[in-house]
């Protein structure tokens, strides 16, 4: 007599490939690693030309000083220190920006200021500059 509850069991036991995976891995990459070690490079035999017949290379361009503008404690503008109002500050910013193609703005802004000031103007400086703004921060010393 049987029970309804027992389990049939099958005649041959479960296979687990996961041992057999990691050891035919193991095989490839050593094969692998064999197989790269053993061969040679070949290639065609080239004489080159010295270095000193060819001109030095040229260094390449530094970029310019940023234009500093600082938004001080009392949230006025100053661009490179010299203090410009709300509606001024735009015309020096794209002269710099037009003028030097890889400089760009770096808005330096008092810790003292309301953080929202200090994202609103720099929301306005992007709508300048484009990603050509930065914020300066201090860096902490270690």
């Amino acid at each position: 007599m049987r029970f309804r509850n027992q389990v049939q069991r099958s005649a041959s036991p479960p296979i687990n490939l996961t041992p057999m995976l990691n050891v035919m891995m193991g095989i490839l990459a050593f094969f692998v690693m064999i197989t790269m070690l053993l061969t040679e490079e070949r290639g065609v035999s080239v004489i080159l030309p010295p270095a000193a017949d060819t001109p030095p290379p040229t260094s390449p361009e530094e970029p310019p000083e940023p234009l500093l503008v600082t938004l001080n404690a009392q949230g006025q503008l100053l661009i490179e220190d010299e203090p410009v109002s709300a509606t001024q500050w735009q015309s020096p910013v794209q002269t710099y920006l037009r003028a030097n193609p890889q400089g760009f703005v770096v808005l330096q802004a008092d810790r003292r200021l309301p953080y929202e000031q200090v994202v609103q103007t720099l929301a306005d400086m992007k709508q300048v500059g484009g990603d050509r703004i930065s914020l300066a921060i201090d860096a902490p010393t270690p």
